[in-house]
């Protein structure tokens, strides 16, 4: 069970200053939300196998194929900073 302790324990680490009304609401919130997990942990979920994702999802890859490519002008022209052939980008370390 959440205390307005707990409440305000966790409003602390967040820095944040709430009211006498506020602490009083998110305990209230917190704990419905809590006692919303108990009533699930009472499913019977013997024969539910566990997903990783509720829909059968599966990757679908494509063939590597060389293609044609735009010419090296056309990928260039509106590049804001260039260096001969190549994109001019910020160093980032």
């Amino acid at each position: 069970m959440i205390t307005e302790k707990d409440v305000d324990h966790v409003a602390l680490l967040a820095r944040l200053e709430l009211t006498g009304e506020e602490k009083e609401m998110f305990t209230k919130q917190l704990n419905d939300i809590l006692e919303h997990f108990q009533s699930l942990e009472r499913l019977d979920t013997e024969k539910v196998q566990p997903t990783a994702h509720v829909l059968p999802l599966q990757n679908i890859y494509r063939e590597d194929r060389v293609g044609e490519h735009i010419p090296r002008e056309d990928a260039l022209a509106n590049c804001p900073d260039r260096d001969e052939n190549y994109f001019r980008v910020p160093k980032i370390v």
